[in-house]
């Protein structure tokens, strides 16, 4: 038969294209993560909702004791622990429990600003597609991908990258964020004691 042609979707569309809530939220989503389009946030909806179908079958089949639904519960659950989505100790209802907001705090856009290595969402976006961050040992260049529990750690600037210099204007602006940050979580501390 060969290859396919072309790539099938790996996303559904909104069956009412015109709900003004969902579209509202939608735009808030993509504004708060610095998508780049909502066929991005369709398709961590769609990762998300891959995840909870498998979790409705198998909370079936565990409840008549159903050895293999056991054994994919529990290849489930460490295929969610890797993603850094869920603990071990997690049950179905926790996976149940899940939101969009789980699945795209997972992209390494989201971690690179979380890290405090870009002033912005799409400044993270940027610096990740010009190849200027790394994971591990590989420069990666897709802002969607979504890092494994291990790998946090190891993302940091390339070497090939002029952002690896601490004296480059971008890091000193980011320094000084931190800093400001740093200074005003004491202050609030004291300030709600104080209340």
């Amino acid at each position: 038969m060969g290859d396919q042609k072309f790539q099938r979707k790996r996303y559904s569309t909104p069956r009412h294209p015109w709900e003004k809530e969902r579209i509202d939220s939608e735009r808030q989503v993509v504004a708060k993560y610095g998508l780049k389009n909502k066929r991005e946030l369709w398709k961590a909806e769609a990762i998300l909702s891959s995840y909870r179908a498998q979790a409705r079958t198998l909370q079936a089949k565990v409840r008549y004791n159903d050895p293999i639904a056991e054994k994919q519960f529990q290849l489930l659950l460490k295929k969610l622990d890797k993603l850094s989505l869920l603990s071990e100790g997690a049950t179905l209802d926790d996976i149940l429990a899940l939101n969009i907001e789980n699945i795209l705090d997972r992209r390494l856009q989201t971690l690179v600003y979380q890290l405090n290595m870009a002033t912005t969402m799409k400044q993270a976006r940027q610096l990740i597609t010009h190849g200027h961050i790394k994971v591990g040992d590989h420069i990666v260049t897709i802002p969607s991908i979504a890092v494994l529990k291990g790998q946090e750690d190891s993302i940091t600037y390339s070497e090939k990258s002029p952002f690896s210099d601490d004296k480059h204007p971008i890091r000193l602006i980011l320094a000084g964020i931190q800093e400001r940050e740093d200074k005003e979580e004491p202050e609030k501390a004291s300030k709600g004691e104080a209340q």
